[in-house]
């Protein structure tokens, strides 16, 4: 119950980020001249649906950083696998490991690095080939791609800090 409400709060980090990264006053006017359009043409869509879905989205995402910014999850995935690990000697020091090393790299700032690893080594090369086929410039890969290793950061920190 706990990983739904971290990611949950996770989510809505993404979206306020997003709206300090995108003000007119910050990045949002590069980030529209970038992409070739104005104010005037944004603010025609259906915001309540690009807020919806962006949040859903970024809950996806928040629900994907517990494994890969707490190690627990990988000690447990990898052991539980093997045979006999029920009832057995694995179960037994999974149950040790879980007492002793619970809280081992359970802080903000080692859950804002491996969100910050991920922003850089998945979503920009994801932003980037987007991107370059869509033909966009590279000054709009930079922005968009600098949001979300920020706001991965961020979302790292919380997932993984918040016990």
């Amino acid at each position: 119950m706990q990983i739904l409400l971290h990611s949950l709060v996770a989510a809505l980090v993404a979206l306020a980020v997003g709206f300090i990264y995108y003000n007119p006053k910050v990045l949002g006017n590069a980030w529209m001249k970038s992409i070739g359009k104005t104010e005037e043409e944004l603010k025609g869509a259906n915001m309540a649906l690009t807020m919806g879905l962006s949040f859903v989205f970024s809950f996806m995402l928040a629900f994907f950083l517990h494994p890969v910014t707490i190690h627990q999850f990988g000690l447990n995935s990898l052991l539980m696998g093997l045979e006999g690990s029920e009832g057995g000697k694995v179960e037994l020091m999974l149950n040790g490991s879980a007492v002793d090393y619970a809280h081992s790299f359970r802080t903000f700032k080692h859950g804002a690095l491996h969100g910050t690893i991920a922003g850089i080594f998945f979503a920009l090369p994801i932003i980037g080939i987007s991107g370059l086929f869509d033909r966009r410039s590279g000054k709009y890969i930079l922005i968009s791609a600098g949001y979300w290793i920020i706001t991965l950061a961020l979302m790292g920190g919380i997932v993984c800090g918040w016990e």
